[in-house]
């Protein structure tokens, strides 16, 4: 494989460029010691439908494109505003280093400070990138919590820095297959503090970027449908008196409004009637209630969506995978499912995000 060049070295390989109106999408690298930079290294192999900016160490794409036995041309980049990312140039994965090199010995599959700082930074990268109107959508390979945490980085993932760097006050985490949508309310938090979170103005803010998500993929006039808390959403205040209180009167708020929302359901099987196509989202109430049955469908081509940010933003639905990495048989399904996302996002954003009024 041929060592990384320098933009102004680079052979441009003119029968294979294709043009592009828009502006590349910026791919972070995640956590270096996990799969991050195999699974880019895969995408770029399997072909782009878009121009595209890796923002992390080059040395750990380098690395693995070796350990893969891939042919690509891995060209260092010093910004994205450059004419040439209206091209898309096969066989070439172009990269911007954040910060110092990676050690070249950097133990892949453990818990590394360093690996973790260079995930914030190289996403904060590109998140001000994506503020700036640079890159056309973010799309994140994944980051380890404890490596960021070792790095005296105290956030609870991906969705949490994207809201706080944006300045966004308000994101909701969707997760989107191809059998279920969802769209959480509350995202990283403890069960115990879920029921005390949970207000009408939430809930119906949460609905409304349901739609708006819903309409950014296509859907017209979606069917949305709201899970409840508890047992039997409640059954009328008798587990509980949440869905009656809150999630019931923001409901009907929304419908007011024009939405065409349902519920509270019983959690245990409104995801089984959107599966089978009665509605088009499903809005629960809080992390394992909505993830729960988009993972049993399968991690491999599951998708994290961030709605209301100003800019597009997906990643994959897997963690760094630290038991696999280096071994070249992490699955970049996820991956390319959310590269492929981005672009169709990217293509109608000026609706993308909902900021309340």
């Amino acid at each position: 494989m041929s060592p990384c060049k320098e933009v102004k070295d680079l052979v441009w390989p003119t029968t294979l460029v294709m043009s592009f109106n828009a502006k590349p999408l910026a791919l972070t690298l995640g956590d270096a010691c996990g799969i991050g930079p195999e699974i880019i290294v895969k995408l770029h192999d399997k072909g782009l439908t878009a121009p595209c900016i890796v923002y992390g160490d080059a040395g750990a794409l380098k690395r693995a494109a070796i350990q893969l036995g891939s042919a690509l041309n891995i060209v260092e980049v010093n910004d994205a505003s450059s004419h040439y990312w209206g091209q898309l140039m096969p066989g070439t994965l172009f990269v911007k280093p954040i910060n110092l090199p990676l050690p070249t010995d950097l133990p892949l599959g453990s818990v590394d400070a360093r690996a973790g700082r260079a995930a914030y930074e190289a996403l904060c990268a590109a998140i001000d990138d994506a503020m700036a109107g640079l890159v056309s959508g973010l799309v994140t390979a994944p980051l380890n919590k404890e490596a960021m945490h070792a790095a005296g980085l105290d956030f609870p993932g991906h969705t949490e820095i994207l809201a706080s760097r944006s300045r966004t006050p308000h994101v909701s985490m969707m997760l989107v297959n191809h059998e279920l949508r969802v769209i959480l309310v509350t995202i990283h938090e403890s069960i115990a503090n879920v029921p005390r979170l949970l207000t009408k103005s939430l809930e119906l803010l949460t609905i409304q970027q349901a739609e708006q998500a819903c309409k950014q993929l296509g859907i017209a006039a979606p069917r949305i449908a709201v899970a409840g808390l508890n047992p039997h959403a409640g059954e009328n205040g008798k587990f509980g008196t949440e869905d009656r209180d809150v999630i019931a009167p923001a409901v009907a708020q929304a419908q007011a409004l024009g939405i065409n929302v349902t519920g509270p359901w019983p959690g245990d099987t409104v995801f089984m009637r959107a599966r089978r196509g009665d509605f088009d989202i499903v809005v629960a109430q809080y992390h394992d209630q909505g993830l729960i049955p988009i993972k049993y469908l399968g991690v491999d081509e599951g998708v994290n969506v961030t709605v209301g940010l100003p800019f597009v933003r997906t990643s994959v639905d897997h963690g760094t995978a630290f038991d696999i990495a280096g071994q070249g048989v992490a699955d970049p399904s996820s991956l390319h499912t959310a590269y492929e996302l981005a672009y169709k996002l990217s293509q109608n954003k000026d609706n993308f995000s909902y900021q309340e009024k």
